[in-house]
C-alpha cells in the first residue's frame, strides 16, 4: 500500500526550476531515502512533500489527499499523518526533551496531562532517551540531539517520518547508532520513513528504496535498491556518486 505518491511535481523557485517530471510512490513502512550530489534540489524537494513550500506543478498525495491543493480542516488533518525532523534537529532550546514532545499533543490533542506526559515519555523510550526526559537539549550530545527531535516528530503518531540530513554532522558511531534506531523503528513499529542523505554508510545500511536527483537534467535517473545500483548501474553519474569518484560533488 503506497502511503506516499508524487505525481509530475516540478519543484523551484519563481523560473529557477530545480527538479521536473517528478514520480515515485513510498510503500507503508518503507525507508525511503532521495539522494543526490549538491545543488539537485533533494531537501527543496522533501520540504514540497510536507508542505513547507509549494511546487510549482503536480501532486503530492499522502494517504489519497493532494495536499497541494488541502486547505483549512482538511490540511490540518493530514498534517497529522506525518512528522518531521529537520537537519539541526530544531528542538526548542528552553524547554526540556519532554516538554519539546509534550507541545506537539498539546497542540493537537485534547488528551489530559497526565496522558500526555505517559505518550511523551513512550516516545523518548522508543528513542532510548527516557533517563533524559529533564534535560535541556544544549545538556545533551547532537546524536541524542537528532534522536529526540525523531520522538518529537512522532509524538502524533504519524504513519510517516520526514528526515532532513539526520546523519548530518555526526562521528561515524554516532551515525551508525542513529542508523540503527531508524531501522527498529521502522521495522517494529510499521513507521515509513522519506529521508534525505548524502552519506553513503547510512544509505546502504537503512534504504530499502532510494531515487537518485541530478542537477543537470533536474530529472530522476536511478531508483530502487541502493546495493544494486551501485554495482549494476550503467549510469557513470551513478556510478561515481557511489563509489566516490572524482567528478560528483556530494
Amino acid at each position: 500500500m503506497n502511503v506516499l505518491e508524487v505525481k509530475d511535481l516540478t519543484v523551484g523557485y519563481g523560473t529557477n526550476i530545480l527538479s521536473k517530471n517528478i514520480n515515485f510512490q513510498v510503500k507503508e513502512g518503507e525507508i525511503f531515502v532521495i539522494l543526490g550530489g549538491s545543488g539537485c534540489g533533494k531537501s527543496s524537494l522533501l520540504k514540497n512533500l510536507f508542505g513547507l513550500y509549494q511546487p510549482i506543478t503536480g501532486e503530492i498525495l499522502i494517504d489519497g489527499v493532494d495536499i497541494t491543493k488541502a486547505s483549512g480542516e482538511e490540511l490540518q488533518e493530514i498534517m497529522t499523518h506525518f512528522g518531521v525532523m529537520y537537519q539541526q534537529g530544531a528542538l526548542f532550546g528552553s524547554m526540556s526533551l519532554i516538554d519539546n514532545i509534550k507541545l506537539m499533543m498539546q497542540e493537537y490533542c485534547t488528551l489530559d496531562d497526565d496522558a500526555i506526559s505517559l505518550i511523551a515519555r513512550c516516545k523518548l523510550d522508543l528513542v532510548g532517551l527516557l533517563p533524559y526526559e529533564s534535560f535541556m537539549p544544549s545538556e545533551i550530545s547532537g546524536g541524542m540531539q537528532k534522536r529526540a527531535a525523531i520522538a518529537r516528530a512522532m509524538a502524533l503518531d504519524p504513519k510517516i517520518l520526514f528526515l532532513d540530513e539526520p546523519s548530518a554532522g555526526l562521528d561515524p558511531v554516532t551515525s551508525a547508532e542513529l542508523d540503527q534506531t531508524i531501522i527498529d523503528l521502522s521495522r517494529n513499529l510499521g513507521i515509513t520513513f522519506v529521508i534525505v542523505t548524502h552519506e553513503l554508510a547510512s544509505i546502504e545500511a537503512i534504504a530499502d528504496h532510494i531515487i537518485m536527483l541530478d542537477k543537470e537534467s533536474q530529472s530522476i535517473i536511478a531508483r530502487g535498491d541502493p546495493r544494486q545500483l551501485k554495482v549494476e548501474s550503467r549510469d557513470p553519474r551513478v556510478r561515481k556518486f557511489f563509489n566516490r569518484e572524482m567528478g560528483m560533488s556530494l
